[in-house]
């Protein structure tokens, strides 16, 4: 388990027990925490475990000089790693106790590549995290869909596994390392392409991955566009045909309510917005029974405003802006 961590002292103790409370033999599992440049107690966070975990601080092998810290941190952790099947997973990330066996069992039964996993973001009290999990559970019905039927490739970093052999043949992060982002979708299209029909999509309740939610609007965008900012490197054209597509209809659909305020249209727009609802709704609503997060199905239709609008900021700026993540502002 290779876990990049920064800043994540507050969170970093809740996933490594989530990791020795797992059920797979300790005997065969390692767990590697990257100390990315962490300003706070991270670090020493790690160390209270003792020999539970190796830590490794990227400061040691690495100048502060990146555009693409995470990616050098997990290919720091793997160098120093010994296992055949490598599994990722995010600092502020917690499992059940049966995530590695049911991740290894897909593997060995399977002969997976790479391995996409599902990914569940927990929500508190606030309008916030309402959304974003409606968001997420979306991604991850896409995600699902585009990888099963091998459409193009979609992943989370917070979840996912691939061969040691599937990196090294690739050349692990090897002409992608200067893209802030992307070290787990850019890595999948690299290994799709070296071995077809080798990746796979884990739908299975045991393999969730569960996540804080952004906390504020502005840590949600940066995070979003961040997301968005690797599309353009993806130069696969189902994903950027359905990327485009998706953007395109949320930009009519927006434009066309800022014209209602000057020329009437509102019957279209409502109609319109009615008709993507609908069409969504249940999609969404199939996924949200497997992440058993149906209740919040209910605050779908408020949110599709929303979600017109901020799909359209984070898609632009995730073109031609910069976004600043864990205190570091990157292109």
């Amino acid at each position: 388990m290779i876990i990049p961590a920064r800043n994540e002292a507050l969170n970093i103790g809740h996933c490594l027990q989530a990791l020795f409370n797992q059920y797979y033999p300790r005997a065969l599992t390692e767990i590697i925490v990257v100390n990315d440049f962490s300003t706070d107690q991270t670090a020493a966070r790690v160390l209270e475990y003792g020999n539970q975990c190796k830590l490794l601080n990227l400061s040691d092998y690495t100048p502060d000089s990146l555009n693409s810290y995470k990616k050098k941190a997990i290919e720091t952790g793997i160098k120093f790693s010994t296992g055949e099947l490598i599994i990722c997973t995010d600092a502020d990330c917690v499992m059940g106790p049966d995530w590695i066996s049911t991740l290894v069992s897909a593997y060995q039964k399977d002969d997976f590549q790479f391995i996409a996993a599902p990914v569940k973001i927990n929500v508190n009290k606030s309008a916030l995290s309402v959304f974003q999990a409606l968001d997420f559970i979306s991604l991850q019905g896409i995600t699902g869909a585009a990888v099963y039927k091998n459409l193009y490739p979609m992943c989370n970093g917070a979840n996912l596994a691939y061969t040691r052999r599937a990196y090294d043949a690739v050349g692990g992060f090897t002409g992608i390392d200067h893209i802030a982002s992307g070290d787990d979708m850019l890595l999948m299209k690299k290994i799709q392409a070296s071995f077809p029909g080798k990746s796979g999509y884990l739908k299975d309740a045991r393999a969730i991955v569960c996540t804080a939610p952004a906390e504020n609007m502005k840590a949600f965008f940066n995070q979003r566009i961040r997301w968005a900012s690797k599309m353009a490197h993806y130069k696969h054209p189902a994903t950027f045909i359905t990327l485009a597509g998706v953007f395109l209809v949320n930009s009519f659909l927006l434009l066309l309510f800022i014209s209602c305020f000057f020329y009437g249209h509102w019957r279209w727009f409502l109609l319109l917005l009615a008709f993507k609802t609908i069409s969504e709704y249940f999609f969404v609503s199939k996924v949200s029974s497997f992440f058993q997060q149906q209740s919040l199905m209910k605050y779908f239709p408020v949110c599709q405003p929303f979600h017109i609008a901020y799909t359209v900021i984070a898609g632009s700026f995730g073109s031609f802006g910069k976004y600043e993540w864990k205190n570091r502002k990157v292109k």
